[in-house]
């Protein structure tokens, strides 16, 4: 079992290379797909056991922790880890004929080569015990996705390609700046090492400027308002099915990134009482959920309306980050998970848009709900699950973030919470009512393949049964806050 954590990083890197050799076509696809499904199965086996035993780890090249780089797996990655495999084996499949669509054929072994070398960046992150690891793997996740966001067929996707990569870049700096200013501090790079040796010399000035460097790198990882401008070209112009794959994932592994520094490698007493951490999260998620979800409303493009709602959404995230407690921690993992969902089923049903339309803008939606049923269905559902409308999976977390805030007495946040929800069903309802309520000048049914309809259908159906049945996602949420706010094993 423990072997299968390092397989899980190194299956998808091997497998980029297997697909780059094989000849364009179904070949390296059907590759890519294999994978994802291996990397399902071996995630799913490791989140029970990291459950059941708290903590599994494998040391690379049977060198000790901290001497070595340690793969680690506890509840709180565990439910990462099990979220990454689980939507790339329901994006692949449908990445297939949408791609195929979208990109030249002969550019399919680099493309799913890149896919790969996506997805064991961002595993490698989550199951990383190893800060200069991370680092790494940081990289590979980041390069493989300029190049998928390079690949969109309008010319746009160069320079959102490029901002991303200048962006990306700045934040890696960051981050990779304050992990060498711990290793000076510390000697060591091991992340539970760094967590016991980091209070000993808590009060230095280089201790401090780290964290300082971590967080605003890492929060340019994730799009944090006002950190935010690389996102919306590049959700909009990257090819449809590296869209749902990028908002279903690599922002929420950022996420993470935030959470186990602040709360695990400094500690919350270190981020919370010497840090500003709280007087500035908080107040950036609160503007970032508001304003971004106004400028979502105008925009007639519905990609860069679900890019605009990201940040918005990420706001959500920050803001139980702040929060500094066990519930608001609890909340923040718990909309990790569900946005992942809700968002990959929102960008999936506007691929099957494209793939038969060729655009996502506002004005080809009209009369889309008579002649594409099941896909404006499925985007009715998952703008349901993103307004937070009860049985749905934005229900539950947003109900956990409303109980945080009134735990700490902070009523203006419960507001802007109902707020922010109000401003979802405006601009999802723009989309509602030009898609049902207008007529087409052509009224012939041109519905997706259900190639593409049933991956769609299937993460659709997730943001309902994790919306009624909570005991996995809210049972590892509350394991993992426990764990990282040290009041369990």
């Amino acid at each position: 079992m423990n072997q299968a954590l390092a397989l899980i990083v190194v299956v998808p890197m091997v497998g980029a290379a297997v697909a780059a050799l094989l000849p364009a076509g179904r070949g390296p696809w059907l590759l890519a797909t294999a994978i994802s499904w291996y990397m399902l199965a071996a995630a799913a086996m490791l989140a029970g056991q990291a459950m059941d035993l708290g903590m599994l780890s494998y040391a690379m090249g049977g060198w000790e922790p901290p001497y070595g780089v340690e793969y680690r797996l506890d509840p709180a990655n565990a439910l990462l880890a099990l979220l990454i495999a689980g939507l790339a084996a329901v994006v692949l499949p449908f990445a297939g004929p949408s791609l195929a669509n979208e990109v030249p054929i002969e550019k399919s072994p680099w493309l799913y080569a890149a896919l790969l070398l996506f997805l064991a960046g961002q595993m490698g992150i989550a199951v990383s015990g190893d800060a200069f690891n991370i680092f790494v793997f940081l990289e590979i996740s980041s390069l493989a996705t300029y190049t998928l966001i390079a690949l969109g067929r309008n010319r746009r996707a160069l320079t959102a390609s490029f901002s991303y990569l200048i962006m990306g870049t700045v934040g890696a700096t960051f981050f990779l700046i304050g992990v060498g200013l711990l290793y000076a501090m510390t000697g060591t790079l091991n992340m539970a090492d760094l967590a016991a040796r980091i209070p000993e010399v808590a009060s230095s000035r280089t201790v401090h400027t780290a964290y300082a460097f971590i967080v605003v790198g890492v929060c340019l990882k994730l799009a944090l308002f006002p950190l935010h401008l690389w996102l919306p070209n590049a959700y909009t112009y990257a090819p449809s099915a590296v869209t749902a794959l990028l908002a279903a994932t690599a922002t929420k592994v950022a996420i993470y990134l935030l959470i186990r520094f602040i709360w695990t490698v400094f500690g919350i007493d270190f981020s919370i009482n010497e840090m500003p951490t709280v007087q500035l999260l908080v107040p950036l998620a609160i503007v970032g959920l508001l304003s971004t979800s106004v400028v979502a409303i105008g925009q007639d493009k519905i990609k860069r309306m679900l890019a605009y709602s990201s940040v918005a959404q990420i706001g959500y995230m920050v803001l139980g980050i702040g929060m500094a407690t066990e519930l608001g921690l609890t909340a923040a993992l718990l909309h990790l998970f569900n946005h992942a969902l809700m968002k990959g089923a929102l960008f999936m049903a506007l691929g099957c848009i494209a793939y038969r339309l060729g655009t996502s803008k506002l004005d080809a939606f009209r009369g889309l709900g008579r002649r594409m049923p099941w896909t404006m269905a499925a985007f009715v559902a998952g703008g349901l699950s993103l307004i937070g409308v009860p049985l749905t999976v934005g229900f539950i977390s947003k109900w956990y973030l409303v109980l945080a805030a009134i735990e700490l007495g902070w009523w203006p946040v419960v507001a802007v919470i109902i707020v922010g929800s109000l401003l979802a069903i405006v601009y999802i309802w723009r989309v509602v009512e030009v898609a049902y309520l207008q007529r087409a000048d052509d009224e012939s049914r041109c519905e997706a393949p259900l190639s593409l309809l049933v991956p769609t259908w299937i993460l659709v159906l997730t943001n309902f049964w994790f919306g009624i049945d909570t005991r996995l996602t809210i049972g590892m949420a509350e394991r993992a806050a426990a764990l990282l706010a040290g009041a369990g094993p």
